[in-house]
């Protein structure tokens, strides 16, 4: 088998190649580049579990970023386990083919309790004391204590948030060498999420995005580099493209309108009580899934979506099917946004009356994606003096909360999700093994990547 590594750069499109990614220009002239058919939904979750099963959401059951938990009635994101993948992986199909094929997971998601040889994947520690402590987790678990004895630990809070940076990929990309050098996998994943940042931040706008190009450009050049001196075949793809957006769609407070949504006050705060809610919406990037109690009321529920804007299509039945969306996971109904929206979780009318999760950084608990996470309020002068004063609260044993995340949806810019009408948005795969293909699904993604490693 050939020793492959495969770097998943996250939003990077043909439109984004230029001056300031010299290096990935570089590569793309040497290197068959391909289009990769959006996965439906364009996000990461979903995207990966095509490329590695080459099966669609109806059959590994990864319908999004989060979903429904209908047995459990609450919204989860970000899920771990590799078991809610319910169909076998590439790595699986290798190790069949040679037994002495080895996989490492570097940070693709789903990393937890999978069948790879070796695995990193985020993890934080959450103290008795309230204080969330950055961390990882990895298979086998004496490679955490190496990685981070030698590398630092990992830098959780540059890898979401606010204070989002190159740290996190450039850990990422030297963790990475780092365990190749170790165990010598035959596959390597690897996931560099820099560019996802800013480009939802700000959009298409090289001026403020240009720096992160040419950041992600040279930490790409670094693992290149490094696996094409082990002789091995290198990929780069990517996920989705981002395309600007400036029209948040309030989801759940139009259903919030008609009466349907469930929602209890505590201590004078509101939260959205997903197992008492009538209907209700999940919200994920220009994708939402709408959870209906009594499927009675599946038409009237979809007549009132369709006369929202925002909204360009409202799925269900057959349509959801054609998809490759007809599992039980999915909403009774799925919306997309038109090309200019995007779906937010909010589910409150008065800001006042906001859960206290809002403010912070809490991906666990908001029933819903919230890309304002990695914002601060730009019209707040004493923002920067706050997040100090909290943070020396913390070092001095204090319990608070980092309450620093602004209400306001509008700040967003970027967004994916749905199928960009230009295919230089679309995500791409980049190989100097040859192929035939200028666009590929991305369940094809599959089988290209396991004909380089096995031919």
């Amino acid at each position: 088998m050939n020793k492959t590594v495969v770097i998943n750069v996250v939003g990077l499109t043909k439109r984004l190649l230029g001056a300031h990614t010299p290096f990935l220009t570089t590569f793309l002239a040497a290197s068959k580049q391909q289009f990769i058919q959006p996965a439906f939904p364009a996000v990461t979750c979903t995207a990966q579990s095509n490329y590695l099963t080459g099966k669609l959401p109806t059959n590994h059951g990864i319908v999004g970023n989060g979903w429904y938990f209908k047995e459990e009635c609450e919204v989860k994101f970000w899920r771990q386990s590799n078991k809610l993948v319910q169909v076998p992986k590439l790595w699986d199909e290798l190790k069949k083919t040679n037994p002495n094929f080895t996989c490492a997971n570097m940070f693709w998601w789903y990393n937890m309790y999978s069948t790879v040889d070796f695995s990193v994947t985020p993890r934080p520690n959450y103290l008795a004391d309230g204080r969330k402590i950055p961390d990882i987790y990895s298979h086998p678990a004496e490679l955490r204590d190496t990685l981070q004895n030698q590398l630092g630990t990992f830098p959780l809070f540059n890898f979401w948030g606010p204070k989002t940076s190159i740290k996190s990929s450039q850990w990422i990309a030297d963790a990475t060498i780092k365990t190749d050098q170790l165990h010598n996998p035959t596959l390597t994943l690897v996931y560099l999420p820099h560019l996802d940042y800013n480009i939802q931040r700000y959009g298409l706008d090289f001026s403020k995005i240009g720096k992160d190009l040419s950041e992600i450009d040279t930490v790409v050049k670094q693992l290149v580099s490094y696996y094409e001196a082990q002789q091995a075949s290198v990929v780069i793809l990517s996920e989705y493209g981002i395309t600007n957006v400036n029209n948040p769609v309030h989801i759940n407070r139009y259903l919030r309108k008609k009466g349907w949504l469930g929602i209890r006050v505590e201590r004078g705060l509101e939260l959205l009580d997903a197992g008492a809610s009538e209907v209700f919406a999940v919200a994920d990037h220009q994708i939402a899934h709408v959870y209906i109690k009594n499927k009675e009321q599946l038409e009237v529920v979809a007549d009132y979506l369709k006369k929202i804007d925002g909204i360009e299509q409202v799925l269900l039945g057959k349509e959801k099917e054609t998809l490759g969306m007809a599992h039980e996971r999915a909403g009774d109904i799925v919306l997309v946004a038109d090309s200019k929206s995007w779906f937010t979780y909010y589910f409150w009318e008065d800001d006042a009356k906001a859960p206290d999760y809002a403010r912070m950084v809490d991906i666990h608990k908001k029933p819903g994606y919230d890309p304002v996470e990695m914002l601060t309020d730009p019209k707040d002068p004493f923002v920067v003096p706050k997040i100090v004063g909290k943070l020396l609260k913390k070092k001095l044993g204090f319990r608070t909360v980092m309450d620093v995340i602004p209400l306001k949806a509008e700040l967003i810019k970027g967004s994916h999700g749905r199928v960009p009408e230009d295919r230089d948005d679309w995500p791409i795969f980049m190989s100097k093994n040859a192929f035939k293909e200028t666009v590929i699904s991305s369940t094809q993604v599959y089988s290209q990547l396991k004909q380089i490693v096995t031919h």
